[in-house]
C-alpha cells in the first residue's frame, strides 16, 4: 500500500474532474479524497497498489474530456487508511 498527494493543474475546475477522479479511484480500489482549491487547482490525497496508484496518476494528466490538465505533481507521504473514495 502506498499514499500519494497529487496536485493537478489547468483547467480542473467545473468539468466534473473530481467526480470523474472518484469513479477512476472507485475502479482501480483506491480510497482517499479530491478537492478544489483556491489557486484553481484540484487536489488529490490517494491510496491503494502501487499499480492502480500509476494508472490513477496517468488518468491524472488526462482527465475528463473537458479537462485541460497543464501539470500534475505528485508526493508520497504516510498511508492515512481511508474508508472509501470522497469528494470535497
Amino acid at each position: 500500500m502506498q499514499h500519494l498527494n497529487i496536485k493537478v493543474y489547468g483547467l480542473v475546475q467545473g468539468i466534473f474532474f473530481r467526480a470523474s477522479a472518484k469513479e477512476q479511484a472507485d475502479k482501480l480500489r483506491l480510497t482517499g479524497f479530491a478537492q478544489n482549491m483556491s489557486d484553481g487547482s484540484v487536489y488529490i490525497e490517494a491510496e491503494g497498489e502501487k499499480k492502480n496508484l500509476d494508472k490513477f496518476v496517468k488518468w491524472c494528466n488526462l482527465g475528463p474530456t473537458m479537462a485541460q490538465v497543464e501539470k500534475v505533481e505528485t508526493s508520497e507521504s504516510s498511508l492515512k487508511n481511508f474508508n472509501g473514495f470522497e469528494i470535497s
